[in-house]
């Protein structure tokens, strides 16, 4: 085998024009394909990772009320609280494993109010003295220290352009509460954070404590609780053994198996219709279990397109190198007609003789692969220190700039198609070498 091998590195260096032009060919087409892929998982990675970050993790359990309407005739509500709040923290502590961290908020949307400016917010009542919330907030401006105000208020540094806002500045905030009614109060503005995209550009957060006041839930009470697990994969494996653990308790649960069977293409609006007043009744709290791909299923989508477009450019690719290697072997095949008699002659068997043809095109189209994925390597990063200020771009961007994502699986998947279709395209050639007759291709003149 290692005469072989080496016979077949040695007949590389013959004909360099012609092998390097091959090899450039396929070095191109391994550098679109892994550039492009990478690229575009990276900015639905980063898409995912914001939305995540936006609702605070990957699998979201959230306690869900009936409302009966004050209007006869008008339709009962739904009210997002969860009263008991140590039921699901232990129910996650001591069950689930695989997870990062986990956080508990409160969530309104409203309308900031000063100076008669005004701006749409989505206002989040979390714990300020939560470490790893306040490890995320990037501030401009202000800070944790300033959190002991009265109604402390963490804005976006684009809300707080938008409306001329300082820290120390008080603005009024005016929403509805779980019940239906209008309510407003005053928040103190103690920090300015950066913001990366549209999204958490409209997220302000304050002490959920106060929010539960202006909301109109219980102090201690809290709308969602969020899991941030370590294998984002796993998140519908937990999701379901959450949904199990709480059924076995003998409380009120939506049931995953229905959402599927009822919309399989949609879980999430699937879990919505068993939660929807007007269909279902139920009394005290029904706990509903969604993962980020149930809220959000167009990013596997997206991400599965990504990966079939990437592979048909691939086998487009490998389908032209497949007729280069082709005929460049058979042009190969006739320049070394007398060298094939001469080895076949002085003893080498034809399975050898085959492996040497086989090897060779193999070798140099893995050089020419490799090749093109650490140009792309490179390229990847020259692309990932430019700063992009592009604000339609900013929902796929980590930080200002772009990221890239490989998988592993994949780029085997590739290499290994590559071994495959230059395997058969040099087959025919390697196959009429072996059975070249030793006496006959001595004598053939060129």
């Amino acid at each position: 085998m290692n005469v072989t091998f080496n016979l077949a590195l040695k007949n590389l260096s013959r004909q360099k024009r012609r092998n390097a032009v091959l090899a450039i060919a396929i070095a191109f087409g391994f550098f679109v394909v892994t550039t492009v892929d990478g690229l575009i998982t990276g900015m639905v990675n980063n898409l995912e990772a914001q939305i995540t970050e936006m609702v605070g993790g990957t699998v979201l359990i959230q306690g869900l009320e009936i409302v009966p309407s004050d209007v006869e005739g008008k339709a009962p509500t739904i009210a997002a609280v969860v009263r008991d709040e140590n039921y699901i923290r232990t129910l996650v502590e001591k069950n689930i494993k695989g997870y990062k961290s986990f956080s508990y908020y409160s969530i309104v949307n409203g309308q900031l109010i000063f100076e008669g400016k005004k701006s749409i917010s989505v206002m989040y009542g979390r714990d300020l003295t939560e470490e790893s919330l306040v490890r995320t907030m990037q501030f401009v401006s202000g800070g944790a220290e300033n959190f002991n105000m009265h109604n402390p208020l963490v804005i976006s540094d684009k809300t707080a352009e938008a409306m001329n806002l300082q820290v120390g500045d008080v603005v009024t905030f005016t929403c509805t509460t779980i019940r239906g009614q209008n309510n407003v109060d005053d928040f103190t503005v103690a920090g300015i954070i950066k913001s990366n995209s549209f999204l958490n550009s409209m997220q302000t957060y304050t002490d959920i404590k106060s929010l539960n006041k202006l909301i109109g839930i219980p102090e201690a009470s809290f709308s969602s609780f969020a899991i941030h697990i370590t294998n984002k994969n796993h998140q519908t494996k937990i999701a379901r053994k959450i949904e199990e653990l709480i059924r076995n308790d003998g409380v009120n649960v939506t049931s995953r198996l229905e959402a599927m069977r009822t919309n399989p293409t949609n879980i999430g609006k699937g879990i919505e219709k068993q939660v929807d007043p007007k269909k279902h009744n139920w009394s005290g709290t029904k706990y509903a279990v969604e993962t980020l791909y149930d809220e959000v299923p167009a990013i596997k989508t997206v991400l599965s397109i990504v990966h079939t477009i990437t592979t048909v450019i691939l086998l487009v690719i490998l389908f032209i190198v497949m007729v280069g290697v082709s005929n460049t072997y058979r042009m190969v095949l006739y320049e070394r007609i007398r060298e094939i008699g001469t080895i076949r002659a002085i003893g080498m068997c034809r399975k050898r003789t085959r492996n040497v043809f086989t090897f060779e095109a193999v070798i140099l189209c893995l050089i020419g692969a490799i090749a093109g994925f650490l140009f792309s390597l490179i390229v990847m990063f020259v692309i990932h220190m430019i700063p992009i200020n592009i604000e339609s771009l900013s929902l796929f961007l980590d930080n200002g700039r772009f990221t890239f994502s490989l998988t592993p699986g994949i780029i085997l998947f590739q290499y290994l198609l590559l071994v495959l279709f230059t395997i058969v395209a040099v087959h025919g050639s390697a196959k009429q070498a072996a059975k070249l007759n030793p006496a006959e291709a001595l004598r053939t003149i060129k």
